[in-house]
């Protein structure tokens, strides 16, 4: 295969400059657009996201992503969310009360019910025989939220304990979404994101 380009989703919401740097680090071509010519010639989609869940599904009804993004995803492109990129594919939210997301995967996305927050590093535990996950199972990858993702027990990939168990990846067929932050989580980060991304490219 040719070398990949990433259509870094860009609807006012998300550190793209982190990001962008990571997938050139990866290997990867990247474009930042938020239009849909442009994201229309990219291999995958990268979701990123930064802040509460109400305004980032505000912003992407605004710029029509939303629906750009869900008409990718029935159409079999490659799609990933990061952080809060990876719940707004989820069904709902509860994050200042119950919020329509995108859909594009099932489950619902609570507050933390032990902890107030998960900041900083964690070990990454694959649960399933997903290859994209078995390689980086045991290795540790930074985190930072204070809302999970449940009800989803089809597409986990690999969890972290925070001390309960919560989905730290989720994978459905092209789409997938890693809660925590590859672009700051260093040669592991890296190799992931390189893993991840190729191989939803080709399945």
């Amino acid at each position: 295969m040719s070398r990949i380009t990433v259509g870094l989703v860009d609807y006012g919401v998300g550190n793209h400059a982190s990001v962008s740097h990571a997938l050139h680090d990866a290997g990867f071509r990247v474009r930042v657009a938020g239009d849909a010519p442009t994201l229309d010639v990219c291999d995958v989609l990268l979701l990123p996201g930064v802040g509460a869940f109400p305004a980032a599904m505000a912003r992407l009804r605004e710029t029509g992503l939303d629906r750009y993004l869900q008409q990718a995803a029935e159409a079999g492109r490659p799609l990933l969310g990061i952080c809060l990129g990876m719940q707004l594919l989820a069904r709902e939210s509860l994050e200042m009360g119950p919020c329509d997301g995108l859909g594009i995967l099932p489950g619902r996305v609570v507050p933390l019910d032990r902890v107030p927050w998960h900041i900083g590093w964690n070990t990454l535990e694959s649960v399933g025989d997903d290859p994209a996950f078995l390689a980086s199972h045991g290795e540790s990858f930074y985190f930072n939220h204070s809302f999970m993702l449940v009800d989803a027990p089809n597409c986990i990939t690999a969890i972290a304990r925070v001390p309960q168990p919560v989905a730290a990846a989720v994978r459905r067929d092209r789409v997938a979404g890693l809660q925590f932050h590859p672009e700051k989580s260093q040669r592991a980060g890296m190799r992931l994101l390189h893993t991840l991304i190729a191989e939803i490219a080709r399945a």
